[in-house]
């Protein structure tokens, strides 16, 4: 644990306040949940609450299986950084803070493609030249954007098309109606 010098009072109901520059190197934005843990001696851990977390095992499954039958690249996250990767190099994606393009598709729930060449960058400082052709398909789990499948080309001569939407379509689809259970 890191210590950050930043003291606060618990008020008279019981709540504090998370420094402005804590929440905003966390991203943590107003009305994200949060879990608490305590420790054996008296420490109190506040977690920024992933909802997909519970599935993490099944979404690097599903990432591994698409990735193989499309021959692209599968990045699954949830609704702050990238949980599963498939296809590509692990360590430069997997945990890492997903790009505010990615925060706003999610936000918009609705499927997104590339078009005549743009690109979005899957993370912070992405490297998207890299990257020829891109889905990205949010993950709704009771009215709610909790995550994205994204499926990414790099190789000019395979553009993404109608069969590799489906599949990311059903992907959200299924990791969605797993949290559900």
């Amino acid at each position: 644990m890191k210590a950050t010098g930043i003291v606060r009072k618990i008020d008279e109901l019981g709540r504090i306040v998370i420094p402005k520059e804590i929440r905003k190197s966390l991203r943590i934005r107003e009305g994200d949940p949060l879990e608490m843990y305590t420790e054996k001696n008296g420490e109190i851990v506040l977690k920024k609450y992933a909802p997909m977390g519970d599935i993490m095992e099944l979404s690097a499954v599903y990432a591994d299986v698409l990735a193989k039958s499309t021959g692209c690249i599968v990045y699954i996250t949830d609704n702050d950084t990238v949980i599963a990767v498939a296809g590509t190099s692990k360590k430069e994606y997997l945990d890492k803070h997903i790009s505010d393009d990615i925060i706003n598709i999610m936000g918009e729930r609705a499927l997104w493609t590339s078009k005549e060449g743009q690109i979005i960058p899957i993370v912070k400082d992405d490297e998207i030249s890299k990257y020829y052709s891109q889905i990205v398909s949010p993950i709704i789990c009771q009215a709610d954007a909790i995550g994205t499948v994204i499926l990414v080309s790099t190789d000019y001569k395979k553009e993404v098309g109608d069969v590799e939407i489906k599949l990311i379509q059903s992907a959200s689809i299924f990791l969605g109606k797993q949290m559900e259970i």
